[in-house]
């Protein structure tokens, strides 16, 4: 198989008028430059230049060659060039996948930061519920993923980053909306609205309050929290979320309460595959969020 310097050879002594002016070029000595060329038509099964003059000439089959060769060149230097950039972080992309909540409240803030340090890396969001954003990572379809912490996470390295307490939202004209403060049993006495039972949140809550001795009036169930927004909004009933959504349900015009002693809470962590190394831009981004949240 050719190599890149017999190429480099074989292009030099096609743009120059002697193998003497080749070997120049290239820093090689004639005997070494014509060695490599005689090689290289050995591999290729044929001769690429005329000898038959003091001047270099290219065969017919050299001349249909050349435009080939050089081609193959600058593809191998430009594919050399994108690694360096790669490498260097000069150039690349990076797909994460984030909860809704995390990818309107804290993810921003991350993204800055790391956009300040690699402007030239493209980063792409994927903001989906939480069982997608694991399986996104388990598949390979993003890189990084932001989550919360479940016991459905095999095959992967999770690093907790932050830990989260959950919130009562309620519609602002609600009797609880001026309390600084609120408890599950108080919460208990609503009307309640909840994620659907195949979710993580659902269960969470279920359990605990299960554990808890309490009972919901579940009224009615949604797959996205944004759903669930709306019917609290429409005065439906309370909900309890993970912290991290006070800024996407505040924002729809809702009122957030801290919950007291005794409350549910939930790791939020950064996932990895445990079994592939990660690319250069994603490792960057692993450890800024790493250093930043320990």
């Amino acid at each position: 198989m050719a190599t890149y310097k017999q190429l480099s050879a074989f292009i030099n002594v096609a743009m120059s008028n002697t193998f003497a002016e080749a070997a120049e070029k290239v820093h090689l000595s004639q005997p070494a430059l014509s060695t490599s060329i005689k090689t290289l038509e050995s591999q290729l099964g044929g001769r690429l230049f005329s000898r038959t003059t003091r001047r270099v000439q290219l065969s017919r089959e050299g001349a249909e060659f050349l435009p080939i060769a050089t081609r193959l060149l600058q593809d191998w230097d430009n594919a050399v060039h994108d690694m360096q950039g790669l490498f260097a972080m000069k150039k690349g992309n990076l797909t994460i996948a984030a909860m809704p909540s995390f990818s309107i409240s804290l993810l921003p803030k991350i993204l800055q930061e790391f956009h300040e340090n690699w402007a030239d890396i493209k980063i792409s969001v994927v903001d989906i519920v939480m069982e997608a954003v694991i399986a996104s990572v388990q598949e390979g379809r993003a890189e990084i993923g932001f989550t919360f912490e479940t016991d459905q996470l095999d095959g992967l390295t999770l690093q907790p980053i932050l830990n989260n307490k959950f919130i009562a939202v309620v519609h602002r004209q609600h009797r609880l909306a001026s309390y600084p403060e609120v408890d599950w049993k108080t919460l208990s006495q609503f009307d309640f609205v909840a994620m659907n039972r195949g979710s993580n949140m659902r269960k969470w809550i279920e359990k605990f309050v299960a554990d808890n001795q309490l009972h919901l009036s579940i009224v009615a169930e949604a797959n996205q929290l944004a759903t669930l927004g709306e019917f609290v909004k429409c005065k439906l009933g309370v909900t309890v979320v993970p912290g991290v959504c006070e800024t996407q349900f505040s924002n729809n015009g809702l009122t957030c309460i801290p919950i007291g002693e005794g409350n549910l809470e939930k790791n939020i962590v950064m996932i990895k595959q445990s079994r592939k190394d990660l690319s250069v831009p994603a490792q960057a981004m692993w450890d800024q969020v790493t250093n930043y949240y320990l």
